[in-house]
């Protein structure tokens, strides 16, 4: 299992994510969006599995913040400017991936590596 957690240290449900792991025993690299964000490359993977417009965070403060309701704009493009706007967190498995809390779907993987 290769797993990789991108979020930010502050959001409540990448913390219950990184537990849900940690717990389990299962290694992760965890990616802080505030230091770092995604490569084209990396969000055209998230792409092929997530919708473009499920990534974007329109509840989050970065899009209220910056008055994002109120603008027309290229998401995947914002999304690479400000890696704030995602939902998080976004959890890749190999070419697996999910959006928020979803503990289900991660006992799913853990069963499908034993």
């Amino acid at each position: 299992m290769n797993l990789q957690i991108i979020g930010t240290k502050k959001c409540r449900d990448t913390q219950k994510s990184e537990r849900f792991f940690k717990e389990r025993k299962i290694p992760y690299h965890f990616r802080d969006l505030n230091e770092k964000g995604l490569a084209k490359g990396e969000l055209d993977n998230i792409l092929s599995v997530i919708p473009l417009d499920e990534l974007i965070d329109k509840d989050g403060q970065q899009y209220k913040k910056r008055n994002m309701q109120f603008m027309v704009f290229d998401i995947e493009e914002e999304l690479l400017q400000d890696p704030l706007l995602l939902r998080t967190p976004v959890i890749r498995n190999g070419k697996q991936v999910t959006i928020g809390y979803q503990p289900e779907i991660w006992t799913l993987w853990l069963k499908h590596e034993s």
